[in-house]
């Protein structure tokens, strides 16, 4: 009999199906292979004898990595898009779209009309990888994430694009009491919202729905998720029950076209072969021998903290906190600053119980005869501790580690901490923190980025750690993000490298892309002398010995690096605290109780989801809050705030007039700065203009469907929902013109528009059908040349606003350039009253400098009321008068937008007391170039440079960390 075996070996698991003559599956399994490709497919087939033996068979190979089998032991290959339509034309004929999700693999096929596939690149964000690595992160394995996702209440906006980013969304939600149930599900909703924006990228899904892949078979709450978000019937959605195993059933199907035929002692020997050796790599060694390692050692284990034993101590003891982005770490002081306790681990996605359990545990051994007099949190849990457990103070993460650095190094100055989530750093001048750099929403090259790795590979990260040590041949990986790093590991697996290689490989890129990317050194020299490495991931002997080796020199390195922010915050405790201790007893730890539900905040028009943490003390938490109002705290509405003024005065442009025509223009991109023209222009017209609903996220959703490009910046996405908002409303035209130029405001050599900014109406032509219904407007027009834009104006509305003339038309266009310059100078004029109030009541001001969409709340996420809150007066780049430009610049100044934010730099180096934070996007390419020159204009005048960049998730947890870190450099640096 004539069997026909079809082998998946995807980038996770190892899938086979064998059929007979007669299409009947004889066979089919599904398991993982943790990266042992070779072994455990050879493993399998031989575990298949008693059902091969003495037959002939013809076998197929597919998958992400059954190529490289294929290739290696002459087996056919069946590219695996082919083998999915080929099964599901002989399964399921009247299929319109397949969605298929592996373990990192994911791709849709559209089958009606023009036959499409769209796969994800070397990205695995939105697969089953991400799930695990989710999973994991809230302790707890796929199933039972599956299985909690079913009970949620609300889902919170998360990041899919990539594992870390999502961590970085996840964490602070964790840390802030929300429902694990909640978070499941969103997690799932994150994994629709890439499927649909990351494949589908603007063709709809519709139709019959064939959902395929093994986290689409097994999770029934990912399932949910997308047949509510697609809006598919039980008919519509099809879920069989051979989901897991389909694509290995299309290779069955296809190995009856082979000419090949193996016996089964045939197949077992070809895949016993031993593969080709990889070429040496050029990478150095960690360690070459184990006498030089041992050195190594000890030259680290030269300072380290000192311990006593608690049960021999009376006295005075001092409490730190470091509830961080996935650990908790707890320490006990005594007088002298001896370690008397110290706690370290996961916070497995409840940190409040964690150090619930741990605080009863310290106050048991304590006893009568030690006294807790002060007690200092800092990380992302802070607010949360101090609110559930009475934690005395709190201190942002960058004073606590500062602080525990030069109480063993006095001459340190510069420090990095390299933690789960986070990679902190920052240069130290004259004993004050001068410059401060954090990576952004994307935590590769941290803690989290190893221990991934290590579990996709089946070792814990002690186990995968140690083979780095005297690896003879380090892979050569790079430093690209985490999951683009997969396909990194991939190709040196395929090319030999063993998990040696593999491990000393991603602890050398962990170090590049701290120092490259974060950091962005030169050199050595731009770090530092005296360098002080904290954090968990600084243990790890291969990450540290690879940062030294990039470097050239040695740095401090403590032995308990990963405790440096809980024992910083016990020093400053005990340095600073001088009350009466609120930190719980006993007896209330006894008593403790907490809950947490949520809801919405109706106090604006935000309406935020919160989180409400209430605890037994009486006490309760807010998250989830873009104001303070909130978090039921006193709203900090005296400071001036540009931001607010400049949406209060877009809000207050008058829009109606005598309803001639009515004219929709969305509320996006540079209408932000251009509305107070094309509103004059229209009402004098005798129009009404209708603008788009504000921003939001649902407003985003709306359009998600139609957006072509994952990458593209956030305000740019948001133009689809905006346009299907106004395609909802009763108009005669909606008009959204391409402007490749803006106004020339004299601070620049040319005056361009962004390429986004100026012919994103164009993609909207191409991308959205329904706007070809409707009056759609978006001719090129220039505001430079008065006579021809009045001719295109009139060209553009003759036929639609009733009996025009161009007479009409050119008297609009003259109120309109001044009505717009009327409101640039008011915008000026309040900002120049702003600053000097700030400098008469000596309050620092900070320049948010950005683009003018940047005002609009969804976008910057309530950054504004944030400062505000922090104690800022808060001022935007195009409220500043012109500055004279100094010194030539590095870049050509050719963009009206940057040339603003390069003015601000220049203001903010001749002023007192103030200082300048960027806004970035996202996907936006062209501030690559501004960052730099910015940073370069302010670094001349010794002023801070800080950047913050934002996207869709609205968690600034990053963000008030790196801000609050800001404000403390201000506040010393005014003291010295």
């Amino acid at each position: 009999m004539n069997y026909r075996v079809g082998i998946d070996v995807g980038s996770t698991t190892l899938k086979t199906v064998i059929l007979d003559e007669k299409d009947n599956i004889i066979e089919k399994s599904y398991q993982r292979h943790f990266s042992k490709v070779r072994e455990k497919t050879l493993e399998h087939i031989k575990s298949l004898e008693s059902i091969l033996k003495g037959k002939e068979c013809r076998v197929a190979i597919t998958g992400s990595a059954g190529l490289g089998i294929s290739k290696e032991y002459g087996i056919p290959f069946v590219q695996e898009v082919f083998s999915t339509a080929g099964a599901v034309k002989k399964q399921y004929p009247k299929t319109d779209v397949v969605i298929e999700l592996g373990g990192e693999d994911a791709k849709i096929l559209f089958l009606q009309g023009s036959i499409e596939e769209r796969m994800n690149g070397s990205c695995a964000g939105g697969t089953g990888a991400f799930i695990d690595q989710m999973a994991s992160l809230m302790d707890m394995n796929a199933t039972q994430l599956d299985t909690i996702s079913l009970d949620y209440e609300k889902i919170y906006p998360i990041a899919s694009r990539c594992g870390v980013f999502a961590k970085t969304d996840i964490q602070p939600l964790l840390n802030q009491g929300a429902k694990k149930a909640d978070i499941a599900a969103s997690i799932y909703q994150a994994v629709v919202e890439q499927t649909i924006t990351g494949l589908a990228q603007g063709r709809n899904i519709e139709g019959n729905v064939l959902f395929l892949g093994g986290p689409l078979s097994f999770l029934k709450g990912l399932q949910k998720r997308f047949v509510e978000t697609l809006h598919l019937s039980e008919k519509n959605a099809i879920f069989p029950e051979l989901a897991p195993y389909f694509v290995a059933l299309g290779s069955a199907y296809y190995a009856g076209t082979v000419k090949e035929i193996f016996s089964f002692e045939e197949l077992v020997r070809i895949l016993s072969r031993e593969k080709k050796l990889k070429e040496e790599s050029k990478e150095t060694p960690l360690f070459h021998t184990q006498e030089e390692y041992q050195v190594f050692q000890e030259r680290h284990q030269r300072v380290s903290i000192p311990e006593k034993d608690i049960l021999n101590y009376s006295g005075k003891a001092y409490l730190g906190l470091d509830s961080g982005s996935t650990t908790i770490k707890i320490v006990l002081l005594d007088e002298e600053g001896n370690l008397l306790y110290r706690h370290y681990s996961s916070s497995k996605g409840n940190p409040v119980s964690l150090f619930l359990e741990q605080l009863k545990k310290i106050r048991e051994l304590c006893g009568e005869r030690i006294e807790i007099v002060s007690s200092a949190v800092t990380g992302y849990g802070e607010e949360l501790m101090q609110a559930a457990f009475g934690v005395d103070l709190g201190i942002v993460e960058t004073v606590a580690h500062y602080t525990a650095a030069k109480y063993f190094n006095p001459q340190v100055d510069f420090i990095i901490d390299i933690g789960g989530q986070d990679i902190k750093c920052f240069h130290i001048q004259n004993g004050n923190i001068d410059s401060i750099l954090l990576n952004e929403a994307c935590s590769s090259g941290c803690g989290s980025f190893l221990e991934t790795f290590a579990k996709s590979m089946g070792y814990s990260i002690q186990e995968f750690s140690e083979k780095a040590l005297f690896a003879r041949s380090p892979a050569s990986l790079g430093s690209r993000c985490t999951v683009f790093m997969n396909s990194s590991v991939k190709q040196a697996q395929k090319e030999g490298a063993g998990v040696e290689d593999i491990s000393a490989g991603l602890a050398r890129s962990i170090v590049k892309n701290a120092i490259y990317k974060v950091i962005r050194a030169r050199n050595a020299e731009d770090l530092g002398k005296h360098i002080v490495v904290q954090g968990g991931t600084f243990l790890n002997d291969a990450v540290l010995r690879s940062f030294e080796q990039e470097l050239g020199r040695e740095v401090l390195r403590l032995n308990h690096s990963e405790l440096m922010g809980a024992y910083g915050a016990a020093l400053y405790a005990k340095n600073v605290f001088r009350g009466q201790s609120t930190l719980l007893k006993q007896k209330d730890l006894q008593n403790f109780e907490h809950r947490s539900v949520a809801t919405r905040c109706n106090l604006c028009t935000n309406h935020c989801h919160l989180t409400v943490n209430h605890f037994s003390t009486g006490e309760h938490f807010i998250s989830g809050n873009k104001c303070e109002r909130g978090a039921g705290k006193t709203v900090q509405n005296h400071l001036p705030n540009m931001v607010a003024y400049k949406n209060q005065k877009f809000d207050s442009i008058p829009l109606v007039a005598f309803g001639r025509a009515k004219i929709g223009i969305p509320r996006v991109l540079n209408m932000y700065d251009m509305l107070p023209f094309w509103a004059a222009l229209f009402t004098n017209l005798g129009c009404d203009v209708v603008l788009s609903a504000k921003s939001s996220r649902e407003l985003y959703m709306k359009g998600q469907h139609t957006i072509p490009s994952d990458t593209v910046c956030y305000p740019a996405k948001l133009v689809h929902g905006h346009i299907e908002d106004l395609l909802s409303k009763d108009l005669d035209a909606i008009f959204y013109p391409c402007l490749t130029y803006a106004f020339d405001e004299g601070l620049s050599d040319n005056h361009y528009n962004c390429p986004v900014v100026a012919y994103y109406p164009e993609l909207i032509q191409a991308n959205i059908p329904e706007v070809e219904k409707k009056n759609y407007l978006y001719p090129h027009l220039g505001m430079e040349n008065r006579g021809l834009l009045i001719e295109k104006l009139y060209d553009c509305f003759q036929d639609i606003i009733p009996n025009l003339t161009k007479r009409e038309m050119k008297f609009a266009v003259e109120v309109a350039y001044e009505r717009y310059f009327r409101y640039r100078e008011k915008i000026r004029e309040e900002g120049k009253r702003c600053f000097t109030w700030a400098k008469l009541e000596k309050k620092p001001t900070v320049i948010l400098a950005s683009r003018p969409y940047h005002i609009d709340s969804e976008i910057n996420h309530g950054l504004d009321r944030l400062l505000n809150s922090l104690g800022f007066v808060v001022l935007t780049e195009d409220s500043l008068p012109a500055c004279e430009k100094g010194d030539s610049q590095e870049v050509l100044n050719q963009w009206t937008y940057h040339a603003r934010m390069y003015n601000a730099a220049r203001f903010v180096g001749e002023s007192e007391q103030t200082e300048l934070i960027q806004l970035v996007s996202f996907g936006c390419g062209i501030d690559a170039i501004t960052s730099d020159e910015i940073h370069a204009i302010l670094a001349k005048k010794e002023k801070l440079y800080t950047q913050l960049k934002i996207d869709e998730i609205n968690n600034l947890g990053a963000s008030k960390i790196r801000l609050r870190s800001l404000a403390a450099t201000m506040r010393e640096r005014e003291a010295i």
